[in-house]
């Protein structure tokens, strides 16, 4: 199932996502340091998003509260929520 999640306090406005079950499919960050979001998008294919939530929930980019990689934890919470899982 596809899935937007609009980003808050990053450089990235909008991450969008693709989830199977407990697995995601693809996540794609619309704006943010092209490369450094790339291979986050990379490293989480396939993985849990339980996992994935729990590994990047609470990272910080520089002095700001959160990060990419943050959101994209707030994101997958937002899914599971919305999943009841």
């Amino acid at each position: 199932m596809k899935y937007e999640y609009r980003t808050s306090g990053t450089c990235s406005k909008l991450i969008q996502l693709d989830v199977e079950g407990d697995k995601i499919i693809s996540a794609m960050f619309i704006g943010g340091c092209h490369g450094n979001t790339q291979g986050i998008s990379k490293l989480v294919e396939g993985a849990d998003i339980h996992d994935v939530a729990r590994r990047l929930e609470g990272i910080k980019c520089g002095v700001k509260p959160t990060s990419c990689p943050d959101q994209l934890s707030r994101a997958l919470k937002m899914v599971i929520a919305k999943n009841g899982k």
